[in-house]
């Protein structure tokens, strides 16, 4: 496609665009586009002995409880692979010994590689990357409040995955858009989301036709072959057990063609304790990780290296009224257990920045930094719902996207190795004595070299004192969040793409809508 007429050739993707550069305005000035290399010591709330007695417990599961595979094709292989397939029932046991077997063929690291190379996203060791809001059914923001996704949300917050550097990849739907089919929404959406970002992009596991028209249309979008396309990553799905010890239909069936075509897949059972789960966190983190384990076998057997993700979605519920409950001292160390757990089984993990807070308050903040610590110090190297999530996940809010973005450049600053240098001109004694006692550092020579860039520059916290900020009318940080995100929306364009691609990929999408698009009862 090198001779191909290229839409927007010149213009930056993402980040700041180059006609608002041009005109010397841009919405934030932010982070370069980098995935954080978390540097910090893993918490590793378990001794050795702990992790043992875990991985027993759920091997224990696997092999006497077993899970259900609501998949004919599946329990067939994995009755083909020698686990013990009840013919009366879904249920499978699994031998432990197997399951070691078939998890220690997962690659430990694997990179996904999108259409503009140049973010491409590792998976795995230290590696931090961070996901846009997914799967939402409704939307929120201060001006138009709580209302049922559509479609222009929809593109509204995939324009902010794209332009915010600190978000690598563009996870599922950012917002449900209830208004475009079920049948046609897979076509629309991945649409939208191939054009308007040039960033790694998830594509949904539910249903046969919908997951092979997603994998044509990310071909389509590369320029490859149909060969080279699926010689490396290039598009990733994630699946969910049905919590307790279950898995669909649908979502196996995604996962088996992903992993036949070498397409990553992340395995994330959704365990509220005291609900899915045993009220016991470890309890619920056993059961977790039997149910991530199962699939993760399968896809193994089925294509040994296949890259695959261990997801944690283990938090509680309130007692009192039965709601989830997210950011909790439970959901921080059921998340660090699974991370220690994860790595005793050499396989990647996904978390998520989850919040219970029905608007972009002070509740959300703190339950969305504890549920950030948490990945950070487990080793997480995939959070999902890392910006604009609220109400346990069902509001998106632009709001809440723009203040998580903040937070999200705090953490990739707070990895920068240059914080702990302990060079000699780091360390600054000459500058301590040039000043002495009486003096003070602003106008030496050590900090006029380097007060530029020294310190993290928030795009969003207002860091005035309390005349200063309420001369300047008084904005609460949701309301500053609100002019920022309608800023960007306004400037934003979208990344380069060859005009040939994108007629392409347009006229599958038309065909596929013309011929009826996809069931919608699977």
């Amino acid at each position: 496609m090198e001779n191909s007429k290229v839409e927007n050739r010149g213009r930056r993707s993402g980040g700041r665009s180059s006609k608002s550069h041009r005109k010397g305005i841009v919405a934030i000035e932010q982070m370069e586009w980098k995935v954080p290399y978390n540097t910090d010591n893993f918490i590793e709330p378990l001794n050795e002995e702990s992790v043992n007695l875990i991985d027993n417990a759920a091997m224990k599961v696997l092999e006497e409880i077993g899970i259900e595979f609501l998949n004919e094709e599946a329990k067939g292989i994995l009755r083909e692979a020698g686990c013990i397939v009840d013919s009366q029932s879904n249920n499978v046991r699994m031998e432990r010994a197997w399951v070691s077997e078939m998890i220690s063929k997962a690659p430990n690291e694997f990179s996904i590689i999108p259409r503009n190379l140049e973010k491409s996203v590792k998976i795995g060791g230290r590696n931090m990357a961070f996901v846009n809001v997914s799967s939402p059914p409704n939307v929120m923001d201060l001006d138009r409040g709580r209302r049922v996704g559509d479609f222009e949300s929809f593109k509204d917050l995939i324009k902010l995955t794209q332009y915010f550097n600190c978000i690598h990849l563009a996870g599922g739907y950012p917002v449900e858009p209830i208004d475009i089919h079920a049948s046609i929404r897979h076509l629309e959406c991945l649409y939208e989301k191939l054009t308007l970002t040039d960033k790694v992009c998830h594509a949904y596991s539910l249903g046969s036709q919908r997951v092979e028209d997603v994998l044509e249309m990310g071909r389509i979008a590369s320029g490859l072959s149909e060969k080279e396309f699926f010689s490396k990553p290039r598009i990733y799905t994630n699946i969910n057990s049905s919590s307790p010890l279950k898995h669909d239909w649908p979502m196996l069936d995604g996962a088996m063609r992903f992993a036949r075509r070498g397409q990553p897949v992340i395995v994330t059972p959704f365990t509220l304790a005291g609900a899915m789960a045993p009220v016991t966190m470890t309890g619920a983190v056993v059961q977790s990780i039997a149910e991530g384990l199962a699939a993760i076998a399968l896809l193994q057997y089925i294509n040994p290296g296949t890259p695959c993700v261990l997801g944690t979605f283990t938090s509680n519920v309130d007692m009192k009224s039965g709601a989830p409950a997210f950011g909790t001292p439970e959901y921080i160390r059921a998340t660090q257990i699974t991370g220690q757990m994860a790595r005793y089984y050499g396989i990647p993990l996904r978390a998520s920045n989850a919040c219970a807070a029905n608007v972009p308050d002070g509740q959300a903040m703190w339950e969305s930094l504890n549920s950030m610590w948490s990945a950070s110090t487990a080793g997480v190297n995939v959070v999902y719902h890392s910006a604009g999530w609220l109400e346990g996940g069902l509001i998106a809010s632009y709001e809440k996207f723009v203040m998580d973005c903040e937070v999200l450049q705090q953490f990739q600053k707070y990895f920068d190795p240059k914080i702990v240098d302990t060079s000699p001109d780091s360390l600054a004694v000459d500058a301590i004595r040039e000043v002495g006692p009486n003096g003070h550092f602003f106008g030496c020579d050590h900090t006029q070299e380097r007060y530029t860039d020294a310190f993290y520059s928030p795009f969003l916290s207002d860091w005035r004192n309390y005349e200063a900020w309420a001369e300047a009318g008084e904005e609460w940080t949701h309301q500053r969040a609100n002019k920022i995100w309608k800023k960007i929306i306004n400037e934003f364009e979208p990344p380069p793409i060859d005009i040939s691609i994108k007629e392409e990929l347009r006229s599958f999408v038309d065909r596929r809508i013309s011929e009826g698009g996809a069931p919608t009862d699977f």
